[in-house]
């Protein structure tokens, strides 16, 4: 098969594969998170077959510990999470109307600064920003809710996901022996290291990314609470589960916490306590937590991480951005064999070029 044509039959799997994802997007969250659960846990049962331990007792054996983790972490934090969550939605009232009244003593003092006319066009400006901004904001979320939170996928998630995940586990080295089979024999060994270049890629990003998100919400969720700050450890736990989107995590809750000290404490420098946590947890975080967890072997940009997650919850909702990753890793090692050929070649003008 000529090269042309075998980048033809490519393109078309990859064809097949976004028309699958958007026909099916709304029952595939149980599959998604069964893969992405047994792609995890391989390496554990890996290890218990290599002690001896047969490859189903293995993935029970992993699959319950597991389970049993997940649950343990459930009970320690719901409580204080369910408590912390309640009160929050009871005072969002009167946080709202604090900040509608801080938002006109600006708006008056802005009055008193520019005339009407440019009032006016600084008014449609905003409008016009925040218009947008909601619209894109409240289509993403109807896509994540719509889809990522129907019953059939929260039904799924408690029942087909650890199925699913049993079997993948059990039957790993089986199917990736199968897909190996099936590579085109030129080809192969070129695609085989790409793919376990994919592999490190995304195994090192989004297990060390992971590490480093639980790390900052404990971390952010427990110095909040001892700074005395109303719902804390919520805004923290929830600004280390968005450090998952680099530096969007530790922005957007130092902006929330710092918000609510404003309005709880009258000392001003128990509000610089507040903002001092994010940005002790941003330098160690920059400094010290990702270079040692993720490292920049990965090769994946922050800003590419980004664009990624939020096209995938875009165009697909909470299972495209469960794909981005996977999608960004692999998209991002092709890009960078499709540049090494690219200096290799004629095309360049190398003197080395065949």
């Amino acid at each position: 098969m000529s090269p042309a044509r075998q980048t033809g039959v490519w393109l078309v799997v990859a064809l097949a594969a976004v028309l699958f994802l958007a026909l099916f997007q709304d029952i595939l969250l149980p599959f998604v998170a069964g893969i992405a659960i047994a792609y995890f846990l391989d390496p554990l049962v890996d290890r218990l077959e290599r002690c001896g331990v047969g490859r189903t007792v293995g993935a029970l054996l992993v699959l319950a510990g597991f389970a049993v983790a997940s649950f343990g972490v459930l009970l320690l934090l719901l409580p204080v999470v369910n408590a912390q969550l309640g009160g929050l939605v009871a005072a969002l009232p009167g946080y709202i109307e604090t900040l509608e009244q801080a938002l006109s003593r600006v708006t008056a003092r802005l009055q008193a600064e520019f005339s009407p006319e440019d009032m006016e066009g600084i008014r449609r400006a905003l409008a016009g920003h925040v218009a947008t901004a909601a619209g894109w904001a409240g289509e993403i979320a109807g896509r994540v809710l719509g889809s990522g939170l129907a019953l059939v996928n929260l039904l799924g998630l408690a029942i087909v996901t650890p199925v699913v995940a049993f079997y993948l586990l059990r039957d790993w080295d089986r199917i990736v022996s199968a897909m190996d089979g099936l590579l085109p024999r030129r080809s192969a060994p070129v695609i085989r290291k790409q793919a376990a270049l994919i592999d490190t890629t995304l195994a090192g990003f989004v297990r060390g990314q992971a590490t480093v998100c639980i790390v900052l919400g404990l971390g952010y969720g427990c110095l909040l609470m001892l700074a005395g700050l109303d719902f804390g450890f919520i805004v923290g736990i929830f600004s280390g589960l968005v450090s998952f989107i680099p530096y969007v995590g530790s922005v957007l809750g130092g902006l929330i916490s710092i918000g609510l000290a404003l309005d709880q404490f009258d000392s001003l420098w128990r509000v610089a306590l507040v903002a001092a946590i994010f940005v002790a947890g941003q330098a160690v975080e920059g400094n010290y937590l990702t270079p040692k967890l993720v490292g920049d072997r990965v090769g994946l940009h922050p800003v590419w991480v980004i664009f990624a997650l939020f096209a995938g919850g875009s165009l697909f909702g909470f299972v495209g951005m469960l794909v981005a990753l996977p999608a960004a890793a692999a998209i991002g090692v092709l890009a960078r064999f499709a540049i090494e050929q690219y200096r290799e070649s004629r095309l360049y003008g190398s003197d080395d070029a065949s």
